[in-house]
């Protein structure tokens, strides 16, 4: 299972990559497209980025999963939102804006565990290699 620094240096390669390239190539991974995701660091209090792949969208909302490759630990992003649920969004040619992020839960966590696992089977078999239940994050117009 990958570690903290493999995700470190992955997320550092691809803001590379999209630093490198003007922002041509990196916006789309696994025929989704990629958000950059800035959170507040929960024991630093800065700004904290990572750059994620949007397996579902609906009604405006943004659709993210906290999956970690399948790791049993919630990823650092994940820790920092709960803390603090307002968060910047950067996508392919749009300015930065705002948001709301919240956790599915219940139906809603099935019903878009069901939409995103459909298109894309990586996310079950993430579910399959940990004991945790991977959440799905909702992001929302704030």
């Amino acid at each position: 299972m990958p570690n903290d620094l493999f995700f470190k240096v992955m997320n550092t390669i691809h803001h590379s990559l999209l630093n490198v390239s003007g922002g041509r190539i990196g916006w789309a991974i696994g025929g989704m497209p990629v958000l950059k995701l800035t959170t507040v660091g929960r024991k630093s209090g800065t700004p904290q980025s990572v750059l994620l792949t949007i397996p579902a969208q609906e009604d405006g909302r943004l659709v993210i999963v906290a999956s970690k490759g399948g790791a049993d630990t919630h990823p650092s992003w994940f820790l920092n939102l709960q803390q603090d649920h307002h968060v910047i969004v950067t996508m392919k040619g749009k300015d930065s804006f705002s948001m709301v992020a919240r956790v599915a839960s219940g139906k809603e966590h099935e019903r878009l565990w069901l939409m995103i696992t459909s298109k894309h089977d990586n996310y079950a078999s993430y579910q399959g290699k940990t004991a945790r239940k991977i959440p799905v994050v909702i992001l929302e117009s704030s």
